[in-house]
């Protein structure tokens, strides 16, 4: 059983977030309810609260959530993958697709580009009240994707999933240009959740030369543990000559991971002339960058991809790499580094913002 009310964490205005006390919704035959365990902090939660660049506000955040089964109707009875679903189950949400623009109609292949598609935690208004994870409960409603991961008991790595799934999608973007082997050397520019867990997914597939890149000694200090071979910091020293050192002839493959804009115009330095190059940290609009079109991509003949999100087969590939990291003693669950009650979210939004850890989550006990 569950409380006839709960907590819901709303955004109501520039860096302003109210923690509303609202009827816990009741479920029909197509819906779940679901007991929220914790939820972490993504860098897009935080551009909304900054500024609302989405003009979603008012709207209940959280999108990296993981809870518990409550109240599940008679029609789901299966997750994503077809694994069962009952009460009590730990779950996870990924994205909804909206199944009627061209994408979802015709390019299935692709169908993560879906142009109305719908992530829990990304629904503005009062009607998607408990349709976000920064609460107590959530309802995910009829056509929810959601995932089964009760094998993963550990709050901390649930947590990583989603995070992680965004990670899985890019290196396989990546592998449509480059062919990834034991002695690549691989570059990862940006130490936050996501490069941090971008190179420890390279990693468990065997690559041993990976470079971090980052200004930050505790990020580039937990980059060593979770497999960086060599840490470069930009701030105490010459990168760019610092990867030709290492590599003789720049990276053969290079991950951007900040959305920082002057960071995307420095990426192409790094990489060897033939390489490749993967473009993921830029999922809102920070503005523009420059590049020298001759220097960077034609003289080099460098091959680049983007990824965005993802598709639901990367949330299975999500949950085997975080399992096979913490198999091979990468303690990628250090990543969750903050955590804090659903009442001190905005400290927690602050603390994100300050880049005071790794991935900042909001856990209810």
């Amino acid at each position: 059983m569950y409380p006839e009310k709960g907590k819901v964490a709303v955004l109501t205005g520039e860096k302003k977030i109210d923690v509303l006390e609202l009827p816990v919704p009741q479920i029909n035959d197509d819906e779940v309810l679901v007991k929220v365990e914790g939820c972490g902090i993504c860098g897009t939660d935080v551009h909304e609260y900054k500024g609302d660049p989405f003009g979603y506000i008012p709207v209940q955040l959280g999108h990296e959530g993981t809870g518990e089964i409550v109240a599940i109707g008679k029609n789901v009875t299966t997750d994503a993958s077809g694994k069962p679903l009952a009460v009590g189950d730990k779950i996870v949400t990924g994205l909804k697709p909206c199944g009627v623009c061209d994408t979802c109609k015709n390019d299935p292949a692709h169908i993560h580009l879906c142009d109305g598609g719908e992530i829990f935690g990304l629904l503005p208004g009062e009607d998607h009240y408990f349709n976000g994870w920064f609460g107590e409960y959530i309802k995910i409603n009829a056509g929810g994707v959601i995932f089964n991961v009760s094998d993963m008991p550990e709050l901390d790595s649930r947590l990583l999933i989603e995070p992680a799934a965004v990670v899985v999608h890019a290196v396989e973007q990546a592998k449509q240009i480059f062919n990834f082997k034991h002695d690549s050397y691989v570059l990862v520019q940006g130490c936050g959740p996501i490069g941090l867990l971008l190179l420890t997914t390279v990693r468990t597939m065997g690559v041993r030369n990976i470079i971090a890149v980052d200004g930050d000694k505790k990020r580039l200090a937990m980059a060593e543990k979770l497999g960086a071979r060599w840490a470069v910091n930009f701030l105490e020293e010459d990168a760019e000559a610092r990867v030709m050192e290492i590599t003789g002839k720049g990276a053969e493959m290079a991950f951007q991971c900040t959305g920082s804009p002057k960071a995307a115009s420095t990426i192409w330095h790094y990489v060897r002339r033939g390489g490749s190059m993967c473009e993921l940290g830029f999922f809102v609009n920070n503005g523009p960058t420059s590049y020298n079109p001759h220097l960077d991509i034609c003289n080099k003949e460098i091959k680049v991809i983007g990824s965005w999100t993802y598709q639901a087969k990367d949330w299975l590939q999500a949950m085997e790499m975080l399992k096979e990291a913490s198999k091979q003693g990468y303690p990628v669950g250090e990543l969750v580094s903050h955590k804090f009650a659903l009442d001190e979210i905005n400290e927690a939004m602050e603390t994100n913002i300050r880049m005071d850890g790794f991935k900042i989550a909001i856990v209810n006990e």
